[in-house]
Parts: structure tokens; C-alpha cells; sequence
């Protein structure tokens, strides 16, 4: 649990909208994580807003894999802690909720890029 836990006290699969700010400005000495969270939602996301959301900041992608109702959403990111790179990714979902309003995370990864 504390593995996956962000500097501000939340589990990154819950998501840290603080985490997700702070990854806006970063210093670019910060390791550089590939981050993957794999989510379900109850509803299905339009095909829009999928294709809309890799034009949101930070270079997110969203994709469906070929399960219904289950996403992937993938960034690079800087940060001091895998927990804290995927606390921003999940908080992404987390500050807009106009792109998925219910989710549960199923899985998430961090990686040194």
C-alpha cells in the first residue's frame, strides 16, 4: 500500500488532482516514468472523446482495449516517485470528470522511460 501511495497521501489509483497540477511544471532532472492505468466504467466513453483526449495536455492517450468498458490511459510523466506519476495520470480523471464520471482502476504500472 505505502508503495502506491503519492507525497500528499492518497493511492494513486485513486487518483491526486494536486499530483496531476504538479506535473505541469516539472524539473526535467525528475526520472521519467511510462505510466499505464487500465480502468472500467460503467458507461461507455464516446469515440470522440477518446480521440479528443491525446489534444489534452501532457501527452495522455486513451484507449480501449478490445474488452467493452475497459480503457487504458497512458502518459509519460515526470516524477521523483512511480506513485506520484501515476497519481497525476489517475488525476487526470479525477479534475475531469466531463470525460469519465464513474471509474474503478483495475490496474496500474510505472516504469523508468
Amino acid at each position: 500500500m505505502a508503495r502506491w501511495t503519492c507525497p500528499h497521501g492518497e493511492h494513486a489509483g485513486n487518483g491526486c488532482v494536486t499530483c496531476y497540477h504538479a506535473s505541469a511544471d516539472v524539473d526535467p532532472a525528475l526520472p521519467l516514468w511510462e505510466v499505464a492505468v487500465w480502468f472500467t466504467t460503467e458507461r461507455p466513453i464516446p469515440i470522440r472523446t477518446l480521440q479528443d483526449v491525446h489534444r489534452h495536455d501532457r501527452d495522455l492517450a486513451l484507449t480501449q482495449p478490445s474488452t467493452p468498458l475497459v480503457y487504458l490511459l497512458s502518459a509519460q510523466v515526470r516524477a521523483g516517485l512511480g506513485a506520484e506519476a501515476v497519481a497525476g495520470v489517475v488525476g487526470f480523471l479525477v479534475q475531469n470528470r466531463h470525460v469519465v464520471d464513474e471509474f474503478t482502476v483495475t490496474e496500474i504500472r510505472a516504469a523508468h522511460s
